[in-house]
């Protein structure tokens, strides 16, 4: 192999997209920014939609921009999860694609529950109950012109690289969050699909993370400028390529992939499918070379994401995200708490329904006391969120028999230095901050790989994460009650 591969990494975010230029070799893992682009759902007609071909226009762009300023080896692909597009039999796309937060799921899984229980769906696919996952996506489409047409469904990763290459499939880490991978065989649930009346046929072949999908096709390659280039299959789902990069030096490590969402867990070597993490709500979702995220999927920093938005419009001041996170660190500290995953919260805020004024109405409905300034809405979102990965991480280790001795939080949350404090404060261990484009990292990590670089392992990977990049240790402080804070977290 050439002693140093250069690759593209495109990691698209629900609210921005970015293509990196990485560099990979004996001692070296760089990442510089080609392209950024904002990104989010598009509303119409009373439905939120992504546009596909505009995000498909941006990562042609940024491919292009990596490969004019240098050699272009590989490039790999990864996303949100959930989210899909529909081909008909001549392969081309049927209509855009909903948005997760599209509010078509309502009901859903209480209507799929009567057909198939949720001790049964849990037993084959190991996911918590969340209403946007694929299937009760693909249930609330039931009878449309669209699926009924579809010849084949393809996850936004996977659609982008066929637009990319001409080659269809489905990769397995983002497949496992779809609700129809039976979790234990990593193979489609066809029995599943089809008691649900869903035509499982259209489920395409499924693929490992570091198989080559393809090269590019050429008249993309011409229109690029680049050559013969191959496209990889990463870990596709994002939180799977994240978590690839987190610099673990040894296993048995908690992980917070912290950005928009936050997915908070472990990895292990095989699922719990007890019927207590089934209660508890807990999800096995597929990771690179085989391994299972063990996670529970956490609102994380939308909430203050939006709340920033919604001050922005009004034109607030002193709202931007470093003079909230200075207001809600003179804040009283665990004065206001809520349940940060309420599904009040799940969708975009509006000019009649602000992000602020919904969390001030979940701290009224639980009796706690009312924030009133932005950086107590702040401080308590914040507070709120160290509060779920403490008791999800606590859970998590406890299901599966492990001892938590340090938390690694990766991502764009790993800049938040007071979100990452009051995680060891509440959880009692230290917390290990960074790298931020952990995910870009892991997608380049595991192309370098596929493409011959020397690693062989999870083991090589993270030591060369932890020899380019530094992190930032928070120990955990004394002096807030975190047990009894919890305990005023209505549960859902």
């Amino acid at each position: 192999m050439t002693a140093t591969l250069r690759v593209a990494a495109v990691d698209l975010g629900a609210t921005s997209g970015r293509v990196m230029a990485a560099r990979v070799g004996p001692g070296q893992l760089e990442l510089t920014e080609a392209h950024r682009f904002p990104n989010g759902g598009v509303p119409v007609g009373g439905s939120l939609f992504w546009d596909v071909l505009g995000i498909h226009r941006e990562v042609l762009t940024g491919i292009a921009e990596v490969a004019r300023t240098g050699d272009l080896h590989g490039i790999g692909i990864d996303s949100w999860a959930v989210d899909y597009g529909l081909l008909d039999r001549d392969g081309e796309l049927l209509g855009n694609p909903y948005s997760h937060r599209d509010p078509r799921t309502r009901g859903v899984p209480e209507l799929v529950a009567r057909t198939v229980g949720v001790r049964e769906q849990y037993a084959v696919n190991g996911l918590q109950q969340l209403p946007f996952t694929t299937v009760f996506q693909l249930v609330a489409a039931r009878g449309t012109a669209a699926l009924e047409s579809a010849h084949t469904l393809l996850l936004l990763p996977d659609l982008l690289a066929y637009w990319l290459t001409g080659e269809v499939g489905a990769e397995r880490t983002n497949a496992s969050t779809t609700g129809l991978l039976d979790v234990t065989t990593g193979e489609w649930a066809g029995d599943l699909a089809t008691r649900l009346g869903l035509p499982w046929s259209i489920l395409p072949a499924l693929r490992d993370a570091g198989s080559v999908v393809g090269p590019v096709r050429a008249q993309v390659a011409a229109d690029l400028g680049i050559g013969d280039v191959p496209v990889v299959a990463v870990g596709s789902h994002d939180t799977a390529s994240a978590v690839v990069a987190v610099p673990a030096s040894e296993p048995g490590f908690g992980y917070i992939s912290s950005g928009t969402w936050s997915l908070v867990g472990l990895e292990l070597d095989a699922p719990v499918l007890s019927e207590e993490a089934r209660a508890a709500d807990f999800t096995n979702e597929g990771g690179v070379d085989g391994t299972i995220r063990f996670l529970k999927n956490v609102m994380g920093l939308w909430v203050l994401s939006e709340c920033v938005r919604a001050w922005k419009d009004r034109g607030t001041p002193a709202t931007d995200l470093a003079s909230l996170l200075a207001g809600a660190s003179t804040a009283a500290p665990l004065r206001t708490v809520v349940d940060i995953n309420h599904p009040s919260l799940l969708g975009p805020g509006s000019a009649t329904d602000p992000m602020p004024e919904r969390v001030v109405g979940l701290a009224r409905a639980a009796g706690e006391p009312v924030p009133q300034t932005p950086g107590e809405i702040a401080r308590c979102v914040l507070d709120s969120l160290a509060l779920a990965y403490r008791r999800h991480l606590r859970t998590a280790a406890r299901l599966a028999g492990q001892d938590l001795e340090v938390v690694h939080v990766v991502g764009g949350g790993s800049h938040n230095h007071l979100l990452c404090q009051l995680t060891a404060d509440a959880l009692g261990v230290p917390v290990l901050a960074g790298p931020a484009e952990a995910a870009a990292l892991g997608n380049a990590l595991v192309q370098a790989r596929a493409l011959g670089a020397d690693l062989p392992d999870l083991a090589a990977v993270r030591a060369l994460v932890r020899e380019t990049h530094d992190v930032r240790r928070h120990d955990p402080r004394a002096g807030l009650d975190w047990d009894a804070a919890d305990r005023r977290v209505p549960t859902p």
